[in-house]
Parts: structure tokens; sequence; C-alpha cells
């Protein structure tokens, strides 16, 4: 459920692993990941093959542009088809990729591995899968072999004009050139190999680590970090290169706590050198800190170093006031690089303590884990008096209360799951009027603005602010406070105190007063307009639709279709997977709880699902109704 870090040497090569966890609950741990890796593993199951949460992790890595390699692991496992996988990487993930080994047999028949670049065949010669030969191809894999190795030679020739020289010339192309044109096609993100093997009984994996330091860059070969000057008017952008000569740049990607050392910080160095008891600056809070140690992780043991250079991947302890997400850097050379990108909470519990004194032991104890994962959030609602806890599902909110119990002997109340809705305007709302007027002897406050308020384009968009204030009728300095009353303002909408999202305010007119304007004033009038705005917008409930993914048995498939109907499913997609009927679908997320429970009823066990966030939607009037009577009854019952 959390990302693992380790180092280990290979062909005179240092490698830094991290390893993550597969859930889609647990995708903030992938995202934070490829921020900072310069190669992935994607490791596929070959009976699963290509699922949801892996189309998730694979639009991630595009995002960051990290070269991959895929290994197609339980090969020995019951219905392993590395053919039908291959499919499904061209078909869901769109990717050039190509087998460069293929198994000699599958499930309990699994006998050893085909190299088709160097047409050898591997045997592992005893259980432990340490030892193995390299012997000739047999006779009946000698065809299979040479087509494969033609398949893989016309993907690359899409990837790599010397490649395709060589196909259109008709020439033999040595086992080294295609090394070659794999690793450039790999570092362009424009070809991606596949491996096979078991990694339970260690076969196929020495190829794997191989193929990492063949193909896969080194921080060497990765375009220059980029970032942005602080304070700079136009964000100027600067690059930092993979070099010790340079100004210090690291990413402090994770922040964990140990039980002996405290937190560990756990960070990128992108540039120059980062030595242990010496101050660096951490300029996205515009703090200094100092470093007390330095470690490198072996997953939960620790090595202790005096410095490390870039390129590496090492864990600081003793910095006080940096958070996931903050970049380190020299004080004299500052440099801000880009944010991560965390997912919105699509789920919400309320939690309160067994006993009274323990009210302040959870507040710590939430402020830590808040520390940890940035994809968790927390608030005081303070119509039903109840602390909510917001996360990316049932599961991760399940696994923070179970921590909280076993790590910290706080035992806590928790309410039932509940969807994370948002609310949105539905039309358009012209020259609405904040005003904020107050005179109480000495000094008054005055604050003055006019908006309009329309949906955004397209879902995701959050609150788009334009200021089209012309002519110095509000001075610029209090832009920033209509800004910053709009966001306070939109985290409670007037349906069901619900965030507000996807809309687009423009600041059009307004007015201030010599003396009495203040920034509290301004804000105070932005909210005033904003909750006018919303009354008249026609505002909606929007829900989080999942996508949700089944493989189930011949004989269960019209059950469970039926079953996903009444939960208001938009079926996508059906096929076939080995025995399996697959089914993909759109599902509302407070459908789906619980349905772990209700598919394994339904189907004797034998059906698997695999869901995640994909986009909000409008909720249907009937139900956006039974969900204003449910808050108002909460209310009641405070």
């Amino acid at each position: 459920i959390t990302s693992a870090n380790t180092t280990c040497f290979w062909n005179k090569k240092r490698i830094n692993i991290i390893d993550t966890p597969g859930h889609v609950d647990f995708t903030v741990e992938v995202e934070r990941s490829l921020k900072v890796l310069d190669g992935a593993v994607v490791v596929l199951c070959a009976t699963s093959g290509v699922q949801a949460q892996t189309e998730t992790v694979w639009r991630q890595a595009d995002r960051y542009h990290v070269p991959r390699i895929f290994f197609i692991n339980k090969i020995d496992r019951l219905g392993a088809d590395p053919e039908r996988v291959i499919g499904q990487v061209h078909d869901r993930l769109g990717a050039n990729a190509a087998a460069v080994q293929f198994p000699d047999g599958a499930e309990n028949n699994f006998k050893g591995i085909i190299d088709v670049i160097d047409r050898q065949y591997i045997v592992y010669s005893d259980e432990s899968g340490i030892t193995f030969e390299k012997k000739e191809i047999p006779e009946a894999l000698k065809e299979k072999t040479e087509r494969l190795r033609q398949t893989l030679l016309e993907r690359l020739a899409e990837a790599d004009e010397e490649i395709m020289d060589h196909v259109a010339g008709k020439k033999e192309v040595g086992a080294a050139e295609i090394r070659a044109a794999i690793r450039r096609g790999v570092c362009k993100n424009c070809f991606f190999p596949v491996l096979v093997g078991t990694a339970l009984h260690n076969r196929g994996v020495q190829l794997v680590l191989d193929a990492v330091v063949d193909y896969l860059p080194s921080p060497l070969d990765v375009p220059p970090v980029k970032g942005t000057i602080p304070d700079s008017e136009d964000k100027m952008e600067i690059q930092r290169k993979t070099s010790s000569a340079e100004p210090l740049s690291a990413l402090v990607f994770k922040v964990a706590s140990d039980p002996y050392v405290g937190k560990l910080f756990y960070t990128r160095v992108y540039s120059g050198i980062i030595k242990s008891g010496e101050t660096v600056y951490n300029t996205s809070r515009r703090k200094r800190e100092r470093i007390a140690k330095i470690v490198v992780m072996h997953s939960n043991k620790q090595e202790i170093v005096n410095e490390a250079a870039a390129g590496s991947i090492v864990a600081l302890i003793g910095l006080k006031e940096t958070k996931s997400g903050d970049t380190i850097s020299d004080e004299k050379h500052q440099i801000v690089l880009e944010k991560m990108n965390i997912p919105e909470p699509v789920v919400s519990m309320a939690i309160a303590p067994k006993s009274k004194g323990d009210q302040n032991k959870m507040g710590e104890i939430l402020h830590k884990f808040l520390d940890e994962d940035p994809s968790l959030t927390s608030r005081y609602d303070e119509e039903t008096g109840q602390t909510i806890l917001s996360g990316m599902g049932e599961l991760h909110l399940e696994i923070i209360v179970d921590r909280m119990k076993r790590e910290h002997d706080l035992n806590i109340d928790i309410g039932q799951p509940e969807v994370a809705y948002r609310e949105t305007v539905t039309q358009k709302v012209e020259k609405v009027q904040g005003k904020y007027i107050s005179q109480t002897g000495g000094r008054g406050q005055y604050g003055h603005c006019v908006i309009n308020v329309e949906p955004a384009q397209g879902p995701g968009k959050g609150i788009e602010f334009i200021d089209k204030i012309k002519g110095g009728v509000i001075p610029q300095e209090y832009i920033p406070s209509i800004k910053k009353g709009i966001a306070a303002q939109a985290q409670k909408g007037v349906l069901g105190q619900y965030p507000v999202t996807d809309l687009t305010v423009t600041l059009i007119d307004g007015s201030f007063h010599e003396v009495d304007s203040s920034d509290i004033a301004f804000q105070t009038a932005a909210k005033r307009a904003l909750i006018e705005a919303l009354k008249q917008g026609k505002c909606v409930f929007l829900e989080p639709i999942m996508v949700v993914d089944c493989a189930v048995p011949e004989e269960f498939n019209g059950a469970v279709i039926g079953d996903l109907n009444s939960r208001r499913a938009k079926i996508i997609d059906m096929g076939v997977q080995g025995k399996l009927k697959t089914v993909k679908c759109e599902v509302p997320l407070s459908e789906m709880f619980n349905y772990a429970n209700a598919l394994r009823s339904l189907s004797q066990g034998r059906a698997s699902f695999s869901m995640e966030p994909a986009f909000y939607a409008p909720v249907p009037r009937n139900i956006q109704e039974r969900i204003i009577q449910s808050r108002e009854e909460a209310k009641k019952g405070k």
C-alpha cells in the first residue's frame, strides 16, 4: 500500500528501485514515484493482462514522459497467454511494443525462455532460478523465433530510421544493432520491449535487470530537469543538467514516519551534491533547512552516507518545515521544480474518537497522516460537528483507520463511507454584485465587485478566475483578495454545502474607497457575489463516475450484467479473456460501495473486478433530491 525504495548493483551499475502498489486507491504512491524516476518496468500478469489500473498508471507515465519496458509475469500460472497480453498492450494502451523474448510452454509446462534478439534458448538448471544455461534453440521453435524477430524489426523500424533502412534494404540486422535501436526507441518513448518470466520461481528476473541496464536511460540520458525562478515576474523557466558541478536542485517526493529517527524525506537529487550537516534552502516554502543525516534506503533498512550526488534517490533526516512535493536548492541559485499532480479524493467518511479525551491525540495523528499522504484530506463539518476524512477509495480510508488503531492505539468510530459530491452551475449568470460596506465608527470597511459566472469548458477544470478590470476601478493589490474570497467560498456550495467546481469566474467591475477598502472587505464582497451567482446559476450536484472492469465466468455473466444495470452502469465494452467474459462500464461511485461482496455472492467468488475514478458527471434529479434530504436530516440529527 506504500512505495518501497531500495538500491542494488547489476553489471557494475547502480539501480535505484522504487516498488509501487498496484491498487488504484494508492495511486498517489505511483504518481510521486513516476515524477522522480528515469525509467519504469511495467509488470503485467500473463493471465489478467492489461487491467483498468494498468491504463491509469500508463497515462500517469505518459504525463511524465517516463521510458518503459514490459515484463509479463506469472507465465507459470493457469490461463497464461503472453501473446494475448501483447495484443492488449497494443489495443488498450496504444503502445508500439514487441516481444524480445517468449516462453517455451506456459502454465505447468513452462520450460525455458527464447531470446529473440540473440537467437538463444535459456534454460534454468535448478529450482532456485539462479543458474541458467544458454543453448541453441530447439528445431520446433526456430520458425516462431524468426517470425517474432521479424515482427520485432518491423515494430522497431516504425521507431528507428537505421532499422528501417536495414529492413527496407533486406539486410541482416545484428544483435548489437537491435539492442542499440531498442535503447534509442525506449529513451524516445516510441518503442517498448516485452520480456517474460515468473518472478515467483526467479526465472527471467536476471534478464529484466539486463534489460533495465541495456535499454532504460541513466540519469545522464534524460533531458535536463526544468523549473522556474521564484519571484520572477513571468515565471522564467530554467534548466539544470544531471551533473554534480551544477547548483543543487532536488525534489522531496515522499514523507514517511520512522519509529526510530522520526520523519524520512525521500528525495531525488537532480543536480549538484547534497551533504549531511549542511544547510539547504526550501524554495517552495522560503525556509532554510539543516540536514542532520542522509541515508540510502533498502526497504526498511538504512545505510548512512555523507553525501548524495546528482541522479541519487536518498532519504534526508532532520528537516522541519518541508512537505511532500517541495523543492530543495542552493539559496544563491534558487529553482522551483514542477509540483506533482495530486488526484482529487472521491470518498469521505466521518470519524470521531471513542473517548472525548482522545480528541487532541486524533488531531495529532491525523496531521501526521496528512503530511505523509497528499491524496488524503480532512475537514471539520460545522453543521454536523464531525471530522470528515476524504481519500481515494474505501480501502484507502479503511487502512488509515486501521493504522490509527494498530500504530497509535487510537480507537475511533467511523461513519458510513460517503461520496465526495461536487456542485456546479448549469447556466451563465452575468453582472452579479457583491458588496461589503460597514461603518461602525472610526475606519470602516468597503469592498465591491461585479462578476460573471459560467460553466467551465469541459469537466475537471476546477475554478478558473479571469481578471478583466480596466482603468483601475479596483486597485491591483485587491485583485488577489477577490480571488482568495472566491476560492474560500467555493469550498461550500448552496445546494448541499459540497465544494463547487468546473466554473469560470470573470471579474468585470467594482469600486473601492480610498480609506475604508481592505483585503478582508474585498474577500467578503467576493464571497457574497459568488453565493448570489450560485443561487441564480441553477446549480446541480456532480458525482464521481468510476470505470469498472469485470472478468466473469460465462455462467454468471447475465447475473453480473443485470446487477451492474441496476447500479446505473453504462456498459462501454464486452469481450472474452480466455474462459472468462469481460465487461467494461462506467458506474457512479455511490452505487459501488461494498461491490466486492456483492460480486462474490453473484459469482460464487469466481469473478474479479478493478475500479478507477474517471470523471465527474451531473446527478439525476431524483437522486439529487434524496441527497439534499439526507443532508437536512443529518443537520437535524446533530
